[in-house]
């Protein structure tokens, strides 16, 4: 990854002329010490950059040099094309490392007029990925599971349940499906010889192994998902039924309507109601995204956890 990010600071000071060390680290979102290492191992490998000191100062190239990269490879491509349509890749991913770079080699070739008119949008329009509750779990293997997918290699993964029991698996990566802002991986298992989805956030180690593996000619990953998709929404609505009563306050009663309401009752400042969530594992996941508006009143076991989990999050501000 250090690799693609010292592509970035090199394409950003060569489309800006002269840039301080601080917008490089903002944009980049590094530190400034990131910036000055990066800055150093540089100019060590023969790029003659200068800097100028002062309010109006910065770094700069010398003059007569161009870095030469302003062309697009062949993952920056691939990047775009995944973006393009719709998925985001995680800010600290090589991924998105790649996507940056390409956007900036796509904008040096721009006309001034239009260039103008993206710097507009880039000031008036801000997508933040973060949560306004609890934690957001980063997807540390990502760039390892998306190798492996575009290059047909196997991969081993060490993979957590929702019930926290860890396995280690040999899979064949078949592709990546981006639900919202979760990430699935689409595989064959070999331990249980059928192609099964795992979520990427819970996928706690991952190599690639030096071995090759053919996508099946039937297999169309969107036919899967959609079909994986009915079957999990049929066997929730025909089988499966986990009663959860929450407490809210009336005006936050628009919760409620993207949930499957079973029983509803309604006082003077608060709305009891019981909502089914089909399963304790699939609840652990979900109540955690409302639970800043709501308190669970049963059943206990799911109460239990969501005050494990809040003291876990409120553990690491005690030592402040």
């Amino acid at each position: 990854m250090r690799v693609h990010r010292l592509i970035s600071i090199l394409l950003l000071i060569e489309s800006q002329g002269m840039i301080k060390a601080r917008e490089i680290a903002d944009k980049l979102e590094i530190s400034l010490r990131t910036v000055y290492r990066d800055i150093d191992s540089l100019c060590e490998a023969g790029i003659p950059l200068a800097t100028t000191p002062g309010p109006n100062g910065g770094i700069y190239l010398m003059e007569g040099y161009s870095g030469g990269i302003d062309y697009l490879q062949e993952e920056e491509i691939i990047n775009i094309y995944i973006n393009s349509i719709g998925i985001i890749p995680d800010k600290q991913s090589d991924m998105a490392m790649k996507l940056n770079n390409a956007l900036m080699k796509l904008q040096k070739r721009l006309p001034p007029n239009q260039v103008s008119e993206l710097n507009k949008v880039k000031k008036r329009f801000h997508f933040d990925d973060t949560l306004w509750w609890g934690e957001s779990h980063g997807l540390k293997y990502i760039d390892i599971i998306i190798y492996a997918v575009l290059q047909s290699k196997r991969l081993e993964i060490t993979y957590t349940k929702y019930n926290g029991v860890t396995s280690t698996r040999r899979i064949h990566p078949y592709g990546i499906v981006v639900k919202r802002m979760d990430w699935y991986l689409i595989g064959y298992c070999e331990k249980n010889k059928n192609i099964r989805t795992f979520k990427c956030e819970r996928i706690i180690d991952s190599k690639v192994l030096n071995e090759s593996f053919e996508l099946p000619d039937d297999f169309v990953i969107e036919e899967y998902w959609r079909d994986s998709e009915s079957m999990f929404k049929n066997s929730c609505v025909q089988k499966e039924k986990y009663p959860v009563v929450i407490k809210l306050e009336k005006n936050k009663g628009h919760l409620l309507e993207e949930l499957e309401v079973l029983e509803i009752n309604v006082d003077k400042d608060y709305i009891i109601a019981t909502i089914n969530m089909y399963k304790y594992q699939f609840a652990v996941d979900d109540i955690m995204k409302i639970v800043r508006y709501v308190e669970i009143i049963r059943p206990i076991e799911l109460r239990t956890f969501v005050e494990s989990e809040l003291n876990r999050i409120l553990m690491k501000y005690k030592d402040l």
